[in-house]
């Protein structure tokens, strides 16, 4: 698409990803120097020459006559790398012509940016190429700029409006997984801020997509180049231990292959099996060490041996010899032939240890299950497979409805985003039920979620769940072979509890909750939504009268697609608007209204004397006087403060070992001092603000989501944070965090001080 244009403006959301955040703005400056050089000579004759060796039938006058108009159509428009921009959509086809896709995709990918960056028309599409071809390119073509939307909502908006299309047809997003993955390729000669954008959506949105395709060989390759530009220094240190041993490990799989064949020979097979060898991927890798904590050496499947067969009768012949060959380790056999896993994987997967002592893994597939591996859903599409694949593919395809579904039950464009980074995730679990049907479910499901993913009434009317037999909460945490049993109420009025929108992991189960409540608890929800807001206006300070809620709010009834105050209040009851999405932009424009009368929010305070005998300001919540903390010390209930009275400003609060205050006693001016006040936190301050901390540590890869980990734990909301290596080796991350209490600050400190290779923690200047 235009992402690599000279001239493009595409938003890209900084949305979490599962991988520490290190900038690559931080990295040293020839970090782009180990990227791959790709072959960008796409010419129109690589492709014809492709077309001509492959066995598929394609309609070559159709693909060139594409070609021809696209070159023109792009004539005079470059890319980054000062290339003529036709070689993009030449490689797009030319990716999807691997994949084995049909005249009309080839078609599309050559024609996917025609309508989006030049004066041509759909219509010219349609009357030119067909139908087919131009529902394809529109599938792709980004909407035009919203100017009532955010960046991150543009691009919700576009995601919703190319799954809207790839529920209809599949090879709009098959298009799309190829275009991002040239981009990416490419994306070294773009800007610092847009190859780090570009590899966040690409690591949250279209891996995930191409991992539940099952397109294994581009998922791989858009999570190891995203990877690249997120954490460029972990990236290039696990690249360095495999290049280190690499002759050692084809040594290692070579050895175990030849004994392997060797074992085959005496074997009879519908075919010789075919034995092949592999290195998981460098992000792959990355994910083991830092989810498991674990070096890179006790990485069992770093290493894997994959056999291919006729039958599935002989692929579990082939697992009993290799447990005959090799020690396998416990509790390390899956059955993904039996129970598939959701994107249509199968394979026998079993861990065994060589006489080296070194653990490899094996995987056991036919042929059929190879394709499907490999090329996922592009390897049975309807259009190979006719009306009985046709049946197939819906069922297939029913989890790009259930996402639409789940965003449009929320009323939050970005919802979209959020789906597909948890329900499409690669971490499955595959849990039973009492009568052996087995359920798929993203990690950390709970029995909730099992529930709705049965059935939405059974998960309505749950009211407990035994797991192996055993009575287990709500909120417990589902694990792979597991048999779980629902227990339902038989009363016909049961439902939800408000609460599960806070425990279920998938968002299937989510919108199906928020669904029952906004049919059934209507007017409960207008309640409830408008005390939610009301106590987030308290807490952020906004102060307004029932009268003023309507026009402070009117914009954003257009964005959530409600007509009344009560419609929004009902939404924010049922969960369908996140008030943590609204309320910093509702704080923003309130600031922004008030900017003359309310420079700051206002904390107010009385005085009252203190047992001394001297008066002292106590902090409240009486709106009669300004009160600012000051950023130099970051005061935080807890703290001994002091007072200083500005002019015009009201009082900003200092804690008593602030350096500004010290220097004003060292100078002991009595003018000076004179507007210094004694003040004091009241019994039960619930006021929460805004502080800063620096954690010092020894670098390490994992270092970033240890700390991370350790902040999600304790429920702390992270305005901002950072991370950097210091000339002396060691990492720094800098995070400001909104706090109630110095109590709850060292309790966070204490947790902080027991993460492997941490030196000190302390608080700083915001």
């Amino acid at each position: 698409m235009k992402d690599d244009m000279n001239n493009s403006n595409i938003p890209h959301p900084e949305v979490e990803v599962p991988i520490p955040e290190t900038a690559a703005a931080s990295a040293p400056d020839d970090y782009l120097s180990d990227i791959p050089d790709y072959d960008d000579n796409f010419t129109i004759e690589k492709i014809i020459q492709k077309i001509l060796t492959d066995d598929k039938q394609y309609d070559l006058s159709k693909i060139i006559s594409a070609y021809e108009f696209a070159a023109k159509a792009h004539e005079g428009q470059t890319r980054s790398s000062g290339q003529a921009y036709i070689i993009h959509p030449l490689a797009v086809a030319y990716t999807l012509l691997e994949l084995g896709m049909d005249t009309d995709t080839i078609c599309a990918a050559l024609l996917h940016d025609v309508v989006e960056d030049t004066p041509a028309t759909l219509d010219d599409l349609k009357k030119r190429f067909g139908q087919d071809v131009a529902m394809l390119v529109d599938g792709v073509t980004k909407l035009g700029k919203m100017p009532v939307f955010t960046k991150e909502e543009q691009q919700a908006e576009n995601i919703r409006k190319i799954l809207l299309a790839m529920s209809q047809d599949i090879r709009v997003m098959i298009i799309k997984l190829a275009d991002r993955l040239h981009n990416m390729r490419t994306l070294k000669y773009r800007p610092i801020d847009k190859q780090r954008n570009t590899a966040l959506e690409t690591m949250n949105i279209y891996a995930p997509i191409a991992h539940r395709l099952g397109i294994r060989a581009i998922k791989e390759e858009l999570e190891d180049l995203s990877f690249h530009y997120l954490d460029p220094y972990a990236y290039s240190e696990i690249e360095h231990i495999l290049e280190n041993k690499k002759e050692e490990r084809e040594e290692f799989i070579e050895t175990i292959k030849a004994r392997i064949n060797q074992r085959f020979k005496s074997e009879e097979f519908t075919e010789p099996p075919q034995v092949d060898g592999r290195v998981k991927s460098i992000y792959s890798i990355y994910k083991k060490i830092f989810i498991s904590h674990k070096n890179i050496d006790e990485i069992y499947d770093k290493y894997a041996v994959r056999i291919i067969v006729t039958t599935i009768a002989e692929c579990y012949n082939v697992l009993g010899l290799i447990h005959d060959m090799f020690r396998p380790l416990p509790n390390r056999f899956k059955d993904y032939i039996s129970t598939p896993k959701a994107n249509m994987y199968q394979s026998l997967h079993t861990t065994v240890l060589g006489k080296e002592g070194i653990p490899f893994e094996v995987q056991i597939r036919t042929w059929d299950m190879h394709e499907t591996a490999e090329y996922g859903i592009a390897a049975h599409w309807k259009y190979k497979e006719g009306i009985q694949g046709k049946d197939k593919m819906e069922q297939r395809l029913a989890w790009v409805r259930q996402v639409i579904e789940a965003q449009q039950t929320s009323d939050d464009v970005e919802e979209i985003v959020r789906i597909i980074k948890t329900d499409l995730a690669p971490e499955d679990i595959v849990v039973m039920t009492p009568k052996g049907m087995s359920v798929s479910l993203p990690i950390n499901s709970t029995v909730i979620d099992f529930a709705y993913r049965i059935h939405t009434e059974i998960g309505h009317k749950t009211v407990g769940a035994k797991v192996d037999g055993r009575i287990v909460p709500l909120d417990y945490k589902l694990q792979t072979g597991q048999i779980c049993e629902i227990i339902t109420s038989k009363d016909p009025d049961k439902g939800p509890n408000r609460a599960w929108l806070n425990i279920v992991q998938t968002n299937e189960a989510r919108s199906k909750i928020r669904s029952w409540f906004k049919k059934e608890r209507r007017d409960e929800n207008i309640i409830e939504g408008k005390a939610a807001l009301e106590k987030e206006f308290k807490r952020h300070r906004i102060n307004l009268s029932e009268s003023e809620y309507e026009d402070f709010l009117c914009d954003d009834f257009k964005k959530h697609n409600c007509e009344t105050l009560d419609d929004f209040y009902a939404s924010i009851g049922y969960g369908g608007i996140l008030l943590s999405k609204i309320i910093p932009r509702l704080k923003d424009r309130y600031e922004k209204l008030h900017a003359a009368e309310e420079k700051e929010p206002a904390v107010v305070s009385v005085i009252q004397p203190k047992p001394s005998g001297r008066s002292c300001i106590v902090l409240d919540e009486i709106d009669d006087m300004l009160v600012k903390f000051a950023q130099c010390c970051n005061p935080l209930p807890g703290d001994d403060i002091i007072g200083f009275i500005t002019r015009g400003h009201g009082i900003s609060v200092h804690t008593v070992d602030c350096t500004n205050y010290k220097a004003v006693l060292q100078r002991n001016d009595p003018q000076e001092l004179s507007r210094w006040v004694e003040i004091q936190w009241t019994e039960n301050s619930n006021t929460q603000l805004q502080t800063s901390f620096e954690v010092t540590a020894t670098d390490r890869v994992g270092l970033v989501y240890d700390i991370s980990a350790v902040l999600l734990e304790a429920r702390v909301p992270i305005v901002h944070s950072s991370s950097r290596v210091l000339k002396n080796g060691n990492a720094l991350f800098e995070s400001t965090v909104i706090i109630s209490s110095t109590e709850q600050l060292n309790n966070l400190f204490e947790k902080l001080r027991k993460i492997k290779g941490v030196i000190s923690v302390e608080r700083s200047a915001i």
